[in-house]
């Protein structure tokens, strides 16, 4: 399988991870879902070629938590977009000093989430680009 123009969607919520999949793929956009971090982490070890696009994650989950997996993915040059129910002023600042490529909370705006997406894809592999420091702020 070809992932380099798939979104990785990583959410404890299964209901979250499905409609987030569906978004995307609404908008053209191919997602596949992960339950935690682990399971990202353990499905990029194990394949060949496994590279997605972007990373869309939740900041708090189980066992590795979002900016846990975000320190993770910069290493491998893949941005990340938060989507979280976290309103902690200090958690979103850090999570954007180490070079989130968007915090948007929830419930969050599709087509806002969709750019996102697009945007932070485009700049895939180009770590001097600040994808989206339009895209940060918390929505109302």
């Amino acid at each position: 399988m070809n992932l380099t123009q798939i979104v990785a969607v990583v959410d404890d919520d299964e209901s979250v991870r499905r409609a987030i999949k569906r978004l995307l793929r609404s908008s053209g956009l191919e997602a596949e879902t992960f339950a935690s971090g682990e399971a990202l982490l353990n499905t990029l070890s194990s394949a060949t070629s496994a590279v997605f696009s972007c990373v869309i994650a939740d900041i708090q989950m189980p066992g590795i938590d979002g900016l846990e997996l975000q320190r993770r993915m910069v290493q491998r040059g893949v941005p990340v977009i938060f989507v979280t129910g976290n309103e902690d002023a200090a958690v979103r600042e850090k999570a954007l000093a180490q070079g989130a490529a968007g915090y948007l909370k929830k419930p969050v705006d599709g087509t806002i989430l969709v750019r996102a997406v697009e945007v932070a894809s485009a700049s895939r592999g180009h770590p001097n680009r600040s994808p989206l420091s339009c895209l940060t702020l918390s929505q109302s």
